[in-house]
């Protein structure tokens, strides 16, 4: 719940920045839908915008709600299901998020899954297996034959808190996540995107994003200014980067 219309200049730079200088990269800034439109309008197809979350039903009496149909009205080409806050804020489940992203794949968006444990879970040593069955959870059943999906992976306990799992904790997630992947889609497993997300900033990612089986990021506070979150894309010379 970051952005208003003072903030529009913000996008404008990342824009620019992006034009000026080509990244091996998919950027994607996914804003409030108060500002979609406006903020697609200032980045004129230099840079993808999406939503940051949406209603699981094309349309009906869901006051406040908003459809992927919606987004993609206003020019979003992705949106983000599952975000760690939603899944505790609005106590969204598994099968809602896959609810929502079977919408987005309908409407043409793609989509960013988010999962992840808490620290509780991590102490009891159950990170694998609770993200394992968001995984399978969270997807449809027809993931292999979906349109474009990415994995984010949130360790709750490292969103927004400076502390970031290590190096070592990163590549063993993602390498599992990888195999639940293949597991579920089969080949199409491969090429799923793995992100990571959790106090990314321009001080780490270049770290994050050499590891294996990361295939981008997931900004969180670093995406709010466009020079913090420059300094993440400069990090960037192979790989995708996505911001919430």
């Amino acid at each position: 719940m970051h952005g208003l219309a003072a903030q529009l200049d913000q996008i404008a730079t990342i824009a620019a920045s992006v034009h000026a200088t080509p990244h091996a990269a998919d950027v994607v800034i996914c804003v409030p839908s108060t500002l979609l439109s406006r903020a697609v309008d200032i980045a004129a197809d230099r840079i993808a915008l999406g939503g940051e979350d949406c209603h699981a039903e094309v349309c009906g009496p869901f006051t406040g709600d908003i459809s992927a149909r919606m987004l993609s009205d206003a020019g979003a080409t992705a949106v983000i299901v599952g975000h760690s806050e939603r899944r505790n804020h609005h106590h969204e489940t598994d099968a809602m998020v896959a609810a929502k992203a079977a919408a987005a794949w309908a409407a043409g968006l793609s989509t960013i899954v988010c999962i992840g444990e808490s620290e509780i879970q991590r102490r009891k040593g159950d990170a694998f297996t609770v993200c394992a069955d968001q995984i399978s959870g969270s997807l449809p059943r027809d993931v292999a034959r979906s349109g474009s999906v990415a994995i984010a992976y949130e360790p709750l306990w490292a969103i927004g808190s400076g502390n970031m799992p290590s190096a070592s904790q990163i590549t063993e997630m993602h390498q599992h996540l990888r195999s639940c992947l293949m597991k579920l889609a089969g080949p199409s497993g491969a090429g799923i995107r793995i992100l990571y997300g959790g106090s990314v900033t321009g001080d780490n990612a270049r770290e994050i994003l050499g590891l294996a089986n990361v295939n981008g990021v997931l900004i969180g506070g670093a995406s709010l200014l466009a020079a913090d979150f420059d300094a993440v894309l400069q990090c960037v010379p192979d790989l995708q980067a996505a911001s919430k």
